[in-house]
């Protein structure tokens, strides 16, 4: 059902609103090279449990030549360059101006999606995108002029998490843990490797271990709710709930830092619902045939496509095993998810 990928986006949006005033935080004693290191590291460490039981931790292997490149893809620019550029944006900015531009993700998943990755957009869709960017407009004006080195450098980042979007959503036989784990150890290592050849480290024990704590709850946990989430509604859909975070982390400040709220804030909310609505409104039913097809990923038995059983197992329990799929052709209410990306155009 549609209710549990939107509540695992919103809930990675949750985390992922916090990490920014946390970061800026951090950043006072760390280089963002470092930092990044440390939130990925954390991130990693923190899905080892649920990677394990999911399979453990593996990666595609050799023959799989097509997801070992998404998956090494989403390493470099989500694990590596995005943080990267991102928290060398923090280090320039302000907490409430990056955390707003942030919301450029959206417009870049949006368009790399329909332009590279046949992810379809309505006109529904589309309009939750506008009134998502116009909810980021009107916040970035309350927070008032910002420094065009770093907005540059925030824009590069989203670049480089809207590429990372919708290759860790099509990537096949890992389940959201395992890419987790994968691109928080490997982007977490390279990172925090690179950083401490370029400055020594200065930061105590309590800031090393806030670092790993904020990367395994914003960056670990965050992760693998969004993936679980894109896998389900597409990287540009479940893109649309997660851009609530900017605002999320707004609330927080207002909330635990007792900082002020706007009638800005408050409109631009209600268009993150409206855009929320206008999402779940959106349909998409044609007749369309999936062609016989043997492989391994996460999967229930509740989704018209996988109606083999286990005894004991309830159908609507997410379990991942190695199946075969009978071609078939049928019409329902679908979204871009894994198996559904049939629209003419590359797909990477």
């Amino acid at each position: 059902m549609w209710k549990y990928p939107i509540a695992m986006a919103l809930l990675a949006a949750v985390l992922f609103g916090a990490a920014t005033p946390a970061s800026k935080w951090l950043l006072d004693a760390l280089t963002p090279l470092q930092l990044a290191g440390l939130l990925y590291l954390g991130g990693g460490l923190a899905v080892v449990p649920a990677a394990w039981r999911s399979g453990g931790l593996r990666v595609p292997p050799r023959a799989d030549r097509q997801n070992r490149i998404r998956l090494g893809g989403a390493v470099v620019v989500g694990g590596v360059l995005g943080p990267i550029l991102l928290l060398t944006g923090l280090h320039l900015a302000s907490a409430a101006s990056v955390s707003l531009w942030l919301n450029l993700e959206l417009a870049a998943t949006a368009v790399l999606g329909t332009a590279f990755f046949r992810d379809h957009l309505g006109p529904a869709g589309w309009l939750g995108v506008l009134l998502s960017l116009t909810a980021s407009v009107l916040l970035s004006s309350a927070a008032g002029p910002a420094g065009l080195g770093a907005g540059g450098l925030v824009l590069l980042a989203c670049v480089c998490w809207g590429l990372d979007n919708h290759l860790t959503a099509l990537i096949d036989g890992m389940t959201p843990s395992q890419i987790a784990f994968w691109k928080g150890l490997v982007a977490g290592s390279v990172n925090l490797g690179v950083g401490l050849a370029c400055a020594p480290l200065g930061a105590g024990l309590s800031i090393l271990w806030g670092a790993l704590l904020v990367g395994a709850c914003s960056y670990g946990a965050s992760i693998m709710l969004y993936v679980a989430s894109a896998r389900r509604l597409g990287a540009t859909r479940a893109q649309i709930v997660f851009s609530s975070a900017p605002f999320i982390g707004i609330a927080l400040s207002a909330s635990v830092l007792r900082e002020p709220l706007s009638i800005i804030h408050l409109v631009s909310a209600a268009l993150f619902i409206a855009a929320i609505s206008f999402l779940l409104l959106e349909r998409h039913v044609h007749v369309h045939v999936h062609e016989a097809l043997g492989h391994e990923h996460l999967h229930s038995h509740d989704d018209g496509h996988h109606n083999h059983t286990h005894a004991g197992l309830a159908v609507t329990a997410c379990h991942a095993h190695r199946h075969e799929h009978e071609r078939i052709a049928h019409a329902h209410k679908h979204w871009p998810d894994l198996f559904h990306r049939h629209k003419h155009g590359p797909a990477i």
